[in-house]
């Protein structure tokens, strides 16, 4: 059972790339939203940066990580994607000649079971308004917590751990870098100054 679900999500994430593909349609150059750790470890080669709005949209520290930055036993938090608001990002320009292999490396690391929806959004910059690809969570996701209490939150940052290290450090690295490129949330220095008082940074 376990193997035909594995076998399904891998053709319905194929299925979406082969869509992603056929919307951008190869004749330009590709960007691609970030909002999180594509901030300050994107892993991929893109010619330019740029700060950028996104509305309709926000980042929230509200998804389930069983791999990444905790186990199924103690699943950790990373952000999200999620309908509503507004959130300041980072667009990345990756040029059309290298676009599929770096889209093939990307999908890779966002979407390997599928949890993401790919989306197209309007992003607003100082050079002008581009159309760059996005990785949301839907708020019917299983991996979507909605609001969790402070003393839950605290109790994840202390023990939950992954393959690409602890939920604490991918919520200090985050913040530092969104300090850094003066777009961090009232809710990301929130969680760091509570992380603070309680000794763990």
């Amino acid at each position: 059972m376990l193997h035909s679900m594995q076998r399904l999500s891998i053709r319905n994430t194929a299925a979406l790339l082969a869509q992603v593909r056929q919307q951008w349609g190869g004749r330009t150059d590709l960007w691609v939203f970030g909002y999180a750790s594509l901030i300050w470890r994107p892993e991929f080669d893109a010619v330019e940066h740029r700060p950028a709005l996104v509305h309709g949209w926000h980042r929230a520290f509200q998804m389930r990580s069983r791999i990444n930055r905790g186990t199924p036993e103690q699943p950790g938090l990373v952000y999200a994607l999620v309908s509503g608001g507004m959130c300041r990002g980072m667009v990345f320009r990756i040029p059309r000649q290298r676009a599929h292999d770096e889209l093939d490396r990307l999908w890779q690391r966002e979407m390997p079971t599928g949890v993401y929806d790919p989306r197209w959004l309007r992003c607003q910059t100082a050079g002008g308004e581009v159309m760059a690809l996005a990785f949301a969570l839907s708020r019917r996701s299983p991996a979507f917590t909605g609001r969790i209490a402070d003393a839950d939150l605290l109790r994840i940052l202390q023990q939950a751990s992954g393959r690409y290290g602890s939920t604490l450090d991918y919520l200090v690295h985050t913040a530092e870098a969104l300090h850094q490129h003066r777009m961090c949330d009232r809710e990301s220095a929130r969680l760091v100054a509570l992380a603070r008082r309680a000794g763990l940074v």
